[in-house]
């Protein structure tokens, strides 16, 4: 599976959303400009001590992202979709994209991927939810449909 940021701004999420890809053996892509350093200590932060398990691609522009990947099955997370991500079959090795914490995707790049727009259901009143969180929900999806492959199910107690 791949996470795709579009412009991220916040740096907490983007450190969160690498652990999620860590935990998870997921490529994170993080198209440019980014509202901040990935160097930043927030960002590292927020990771905690998953960084080494998480790769991470950059990429000047999502053209570009395209351009590297031109079999990819590309999917926009947006308010605007016309579907639930739970009415989506993802393949194996689906790019799932996210825009900024602000603005979310760019319209122009939604109206010609439409058919690949997917929404978390939510109340009207509601804007949106936090980016982190969507990216989970949306992730752990793709992942169960495609049976969590290579993660473990399951844990064990560690004696006191």
């Amino acid at each position: 599976m791949h996470i795709v940021l579009v412009e991220p701004e916040i740096p907490q999420n983007t450190g969160n959303i690498a652990r999620t890809c860590a935990a998870t053996h997921t490529t994170l892509h993080l198209v440019h400009p980014l509202g901040f350093s990935i160097d930043e200590r927030h960002v590292r932060r927020a990771g905690l001590d998953y960084w080494p398990l998480v790769t991470i691609e950059e990429h000047p522009s999502f053209a570009q992202l395209r351009e590297a990947y031109p079999q990819g099955e590309f999917f926009y997370a947006t308010t605007k979709a016309p579907r639930g991500y739970c009415e989506v079959q993802f393949p194996p090795d689906a790019f799932l994209v996210f825009g900024k914490e602000t603005k979310g995707l760019p319209e122009s790049l939604l109206h010609d991927q439409y058919d690949r727009c997917i929404r978390i259901p939510m109340i009207p009143q509601a804007r949106s939810l936090n980016l982190g969180n969507s990216v989970a929900i949306v992730l752990y999806e793709a992942l169960r449909q495609n049976g969590f492959p290579g993660l473990s199910a399951e844990g064990h107690l560690t004696e006191f």
